[in-house]
């Protein structure tokens, strides 16, 4: 490989299977490190070996608990940067704070331009990441930043288990909301099936509440497949999926590339009409969380080969086309 001495690859304690399935994609064995919390609750991080010259890769997304493995990855970096590390990576594929990439109401912080202001102060040279909220957070590092995508993964998914409906044009894929719509429609192309809306509205003053008005598009009587980036309470989907049920869609699926799920999210899905709900494994599940319904795809090796043709120099562009 081109560059410094060599790669490395680290692991927060987000998500170490994640970092595992990269190395062995890689074929190499992860590089040693040492989490420990004192007394008082503050974190603190031991690298067992020299990174001196090195290409290092943190593999950490910042799910929950968002604040602890945030400042994990920051204390890493900072460990690697004072070791002499030739080139620090982060490689964070599910990128937290994402939401927060505007104000909504007046006297309200950009939270997610402050995490990346964060990230490129602490000496981090690269962000590795996938289907950030908003594109324009890409605009807010002031660092190179390649943006992976779980799309084709899920797609490819979908043609293989609906590949009799979707060749019959029994198929459509369904935004959950306006906001969404090109989203959706990418994944219809990559399908190539036809696109319906969901016209939803937020209540009034209610975080992650919603409640469907209409569906823009023809889904009588054919498979449904809600295509997201981030399903975090589930109410949007779940209310949506019942909407699609209630006005004449056969089957309802859905798809999104990370599971938040957080608060009454599993309750939701387990009493909603999604017949399997897709996700990458960008954020893990614990088993808590688990249930019949839920799947999970690895997206690790995209990331294992976004991290080889970094480090070789080569396009990360040519992986989507």
């Amino acid at each position: 490989m081109s560059r410094g001495n060599g790669i490395k690859i680290f692991s927060g304690e987000a998500h170490p299977e994640f970092a595992k399935t990269i190395c062995e994609v890689l074929n190499m064995s992860p590089s040693q490190v040492k989490h420990y919390k004192f007394s008082d609750g503050e974190l603190g991080v031991s690298l067992e070996e020299s990174v001196r010259g090195s290409d290092v890769y943190i593999i950490q997304p910042t799910c929950y608990p968002v604040n602890e493995n945030l400042m994990q990855l920051l204390i890493m970096a900072d460990a690697m940067r004072r070791d002499s590390a030739h080139y620090v990576n982060a490689v964070i594929p599910y990128f937290g704070y994402a939401r927060q990439d505007r104000k909504a109401r007046p006297r309200e912080p950009i939270t997610a331009k402050l995490v990346a202001n964060i990230l490129a102060h602490e000496g981090i040279n690269r962000i590795i990441t996938a289907d950030l909220h908003a594109g324009q957070i890409q605009g807010f590092f002031d660092i190179p930043v390649d943006h992976l995508t779980g799309m084709k993964l899920l797609a490819e998914h979908f043609k293989e288990i609906l590949a009799d409906e979707i060749k019959s044009g029994n198929v459509v894929v369904v935004s959950p909301d306006v906001g969404g719509v090109a989203r959706a429609r990418k994944f219809a192309v990559m399908l190539d099936t036809d696109i319906a809306i969901v016209d939803k509205r937020r209540v009034h003053d209610k975080q992650n509440v919603s409640e469907v008005m209409d569906i823009v598009g023809n889904i009588q009587g054919r498979t449904a497949i809600l295509v997201d980036d981030i399903i975090d309470t589930a109410g949007t989907i779940c209310h949506a999926a019942d909407g699609l049920k209630k006005r004449g869609s056969s089957r309802v699926f859905a798809c999104a590339t990370h599971a938040v799920l957080s608060g009454p999210a599993l309750e939701r899905i387990n009493a909603s009409s999604i017949e399997k709900l897709i996700f990458t494994d960008t954020i893990p599940i614990p088993e808590a969380k688990r249930s019949e319904k839920i799947m999970q795809l690895s997206i690790a090796p995209l990331f294992a080969e976004a991290i080889r043709r970094v480090h070789e120099e080569l396009p990360i562009s040519d992986m989507f086309d």
